[in-house]
């Protein structure tokens, strides 16, 4: 067959005939390159398939079977929040992140506990790297089996041997094909990949979890074609220089792209974390000034978050307006809220957000926090420990009601808050609690109750 050449887009995927210096895709420059293709004429996953399958028949939509996919447990109860309940027969999800942030380590860890067989297949490290790391992982299964192998010919030769439930690759960015005559991890070679792996889930119903590397952007690298082919793609994001993870769904062909997963890095592994508020909330006796407890909602999970405010004079005459985890023009549309409509005077002042945890939320639940917290450090009063908020301030200085208030206020009652402060336009439906609720309408009322 003669060879072949085509021109990629390194950045976006698009193809092109010829060389040119921009792409007209992404209108990025010197990101074209030129790579050699050369498919051959039959490529499957299975190197003797031979079968005839029929071909497929359209259906009415009442002549479709809609009984319930049964899905795959992890026994990882943040995993299976996050895919919508577990892992759903012939799915293919791709799992993005840092460096370094524990990636391997995750999957690594749930394949080890799955009572299922599985295949682990690493392009990156050898069997006495993954041994190491797993004699520190606790409750191990004897179900797993690790391969070290790039070459996709190869990994599905051994698939037929073992014949497993599910696939773990690690990484798609290391595997390569023979119809592909190009180097690992170019454009051709991740699609190609990817589309034999997907034409094998698909085939015999087996879940296959790939592991992808990221740009410097935070975008999973390769074409982005590869996030569009796949079900379901999980971002697992946090610092490295500390010790908690956060797993979230950006995609989710199964289930809802809201939830969230924590994690907590240790020696012998990820530990979930079954109550986030424990990381989101600061554990000091004494009463401080410029903080206040937010209750939000990730998902269908009700988290309780600190805010933490510093107002002071601006030094340089110009004022500075910094957030961590929380949206800038919010925060600016808030200050000129206090401004115009309840004579807080903040315009000459430096005022500081930050969500505690390294979380970012955008919730507008919050506002009413993030309200008590800047006037706490403008009027260096505390706010009560025992009491937190839930409720989105408007333009003209109102508090709106917010959605699902009585799971908030559940989950500060189970926490040990004494009151909340809500919107009271909210219809309250639960009865009996112990926990306090205080119904306010404008941004001078909770002024008022807080500092009198």
């Amino acid at each position: 067959m003669k060879i072949k050449t085509t021109f990629f887009c390194q950045n976006c995927g698009a193809q092109y005939a010829k060389w040119q210096g921009q792409c007209n895709s992404c209108k990025e420059w010197n990101t074209i390159a030129e790579e050699i293709i050369q498919k051959a004429e039959k490529a499957s996953w299975k190197p003797d398939d031979n079968s005839s399958k029929k071909a497929a028949k359209p259906l009415r939509v009442n002549e479709i079977d809609s009984s319930a996919e049964v899905r795959l447990d992890t026994r990882d109860g943040e995993l299976n929040r996050v895919l919508g309940g577990g892992i759903v027969p012939g799915s293919m999800i791709l799992l993005g992140g840092e460096p370094g942030i524990g990636k391997s380590t995750l999957l690594l860890q749930i394949s080890l506990r799955l009572p299922y067989k599985t295949l682990y297949v690493s392009g990156e490290e050898s069997q006495k790297q993954i041994k190491m790391r797993a004699e520190r992982i606790t409750s191990q299964e004897d179900n797993c089996y690790i391969l070290t192998e790039t070459k996709t010919q190869n990994i599905f030769r051994q698939i037929q041997e073992i014949e497993p439930d599910v696939v773990i690759i690690d990484s798609i960015q290391t595997l390569h094909t023979d119809y592909i005559e190009s180097a690992a991890g170019s454009i051709s070679q991740i699609r190609e990949c990817t589309a034999e792996l997907i034409k094998f889930a698909k085939e015999t119903g087996t879940p296959v979890i790939l592991i992808g590397h990221i740009t410097k952007d935070g975008n999973i690298a390769g074409p982005k074609i590869l996030e569009h082919m796949v079900d379901t793609v999980l971002q697992f994001e946090g610092d490295r220089n500390h010790v908690y993870r956060i797993l979230r769904s950006l995609k989710n062909r199964f289930g809802s792209t809201a939830e969230l997963g924590i994690y907590e890095m240790q020696g012998s592994g990820l530990r979930e974390v079954a109550n986030p508020s424990e990381i989101l909330i600061s554990h000091h006796e004494e009463n401080l000034s410029g903080t206040a407890i937010a209750a939000t909602l990730e998902g269908m999970r009700p988290l309780m978050i600190e805010i933490q405010a510093l107002v002071s004079t601006a030094v340089y005459g110009t004022p500075q307006r910094s957030t961590t985890g929380y949206n800038a023009k919010r925060l600016n549309m808030i200050l000129a809220v206090l401004e115009k409509r309840a004579g807080f005077r903040l315009g000459m002042k430096d005022v500081f957000l930050n969500i505690t945890g390294g979380i970012s939320v955008d919730d507008p639940a919050i506002d009413l926090a993030v309200v008590a917290a800047i006037l706490s450090s403008n009027e260096d009063i505390p706010v009560e420990k025992d009491c937190c908020f839930a409720g989105e301030v408007g333009l003209s200085g109102e508090i709106r009601p917010v959605n699902r208030v009585d799971q908030r206020i559940l989950e500060a009652e189970k926490l040990g808050f004494a009151s909340i402060f809500v919107s009271k336009y909210n219809k309250i439906t639960v009865k009996n609690t112990l926990i306090k609720v205080r119904l306010v309408s404008r941004i001078e009322d909770v002024a008022a109750a807080l500092f009198g």
